[in-house]
């Protein structure tokens, strides 16, 4: 039997998202940055400090990775784009797909070989409309296509094994990987199968192997062993728990994003937490993000 876990953690941000996604933990400045989608913003929260900011954004986001000191990677309805840390300022660097298909990015994460993995899908989420794309050093290729709802990317420890899922099918598969690339060498399997109540979104995998997932719709994160076995579950006090991140000096926290996108105003008279950003409470063997190499 897998554990059931209450929620002991508590909440980092108050600020609530619609879409709150792609969180990410920047250790060399002791940062927390994430979005919200739908709300066009990109959230700073300093842990030294306390500092929060918000940055408005011209376009919907959905990923952040760092590249240097100096700059992040940011990917976006426009494709990708290089942010200046200190102005703001964004510079285009490549485009996923035309304009015309009317998709935005989604879920993504960078491979320990320094390429991205980057989901996109139709802005009303149509069904098929998405992909799963690989970029390395300015290179674009695409692995998986219609896919409505791309979730749950992350490698495992030694970049052999990459997963993703798409949340509508409700699978979270599994392909084995080139550690010196994260290019794909073999065809995917099912890692989870679909069937449980809620429907996979992000996911991280730590420094065992074990694969973090965050459960839309059920408010928790449930945690499997790399053959797949469900070993825990950790309750969120809100349904909509979209993406976790590892954060903290030494990776040993878990912080998970959540949304009241589609909720109804009955839903959100009862769950007032709804688009919170929530520590875990929890000690974990987390890994720092790699850095996008350009």
């Amino acid at each position: 039997m897998s554990e059931i876990h209450p929620f002991k953690g508590s909440i980092l941000s108050r600020h609530t998202s619609e879409l709150g996604e792609g969180p990410t933990y920047d250790a060399a400045t002791d940062t927390i940055w994430w979005f919200n989608i739908l709300g066009r913003e990109l959230h700073e929260l300093n842990l030294a400090t306390g500092a929060a900011r918000l940055h408005a954004l011209p376009f919907k986001a959905s990923v952040l990775a760092r590249i240097d000191a100096g700059r992040q990677l940011i990917a976006s309805e426009q494709g990708l784009l290089i942010r200046d840390v200190t102005s703001g300022a964004f510079t285009p660097y490549l485009e996923l797909e035309p304009a015309h298909m009317g998709n935005r990015s989604n879920d993504g994460r960078v491979h320990a070989c320094g390429a991205l993995w980057i989901g996109t899908m139709g802005l009303k989420a149509q069904n098929g409309a998405g992909s799963i794309y690989h970029v390395a050093k300015g290179v674009v290729t695409r692995l998986f296509t219609g896919i409505s709802i791309p979730n749950s990317i992350c490698f495992s420890p030694d970049g052999a094994t990459g997963y993703y899922t798409d949340t509508r099918i409700g699978d979270i598969m599994r392909v084995p990987l080139d550690p010196a690339t994260g290019l794909p060498v073999g065809e995917p399997s099912v890692f989870v199968a679909a069937g449980a109540e809620g429907g996979p979104d992000g996911s991280v995998c730590d420094a065992e192997g074990h694969v973090w997932n965050a459960r839309w719709g059920v408010g928790a994160v449930d945690r499997y062993a790399p053959d797949g076995r469900h070993v825990a579950r950790y309750s969120v006090p809100t349904s909509r728990t979209s993406c976790p991140a590892f954060f903290g000096r030494d990776a040993d926290r878990l912080l998970v994003t959540t949304a009241h996108e589609g909720a109804s105003p009955e839903e959100l008279a009862a769950d007032p937490q709804a688009g919170f950003l929530f520590d875990l409470g929890i000690s974990v063997k987390g890994r720092f993000e790699p850095a996008y190499i350009l």
